[in-house]
């Protein structure tokens, strides 16, 4: 089993990138909710990668998810 990651990046105009990393099917998208429980955000534009479209068993290392956030 590969390592679940979550990279959260604040960028300098005040938007929010996340990325997971390691997080496979629909389950990435649980960490939205993560994120808008630790902070008050709209989200505004998902990016979905290969990995939003494999199975658990599936492991391809460098796939990323990535959400912006205003």
């Amino acid at each position: 089993m590969s390592d679940k990651k979550l990279k959260i990046k604040l960028l300098p105009n005040g938007e929010i990138q996340m990325e997971t990393h390691g997080v496979k099917g629909k389950k990435c998208l649980d960490y939205i909710e993560v994120l808008k429980k630790l902070v008050d955000v709209k989200i505004t534009d998902t990016q979905l990668s290969q990995e939003y479209y494999e199975t658990e068993a599936e492991v391809n290392e460098g796939e990323q998810n990535e959400l912006r956030f205003d």
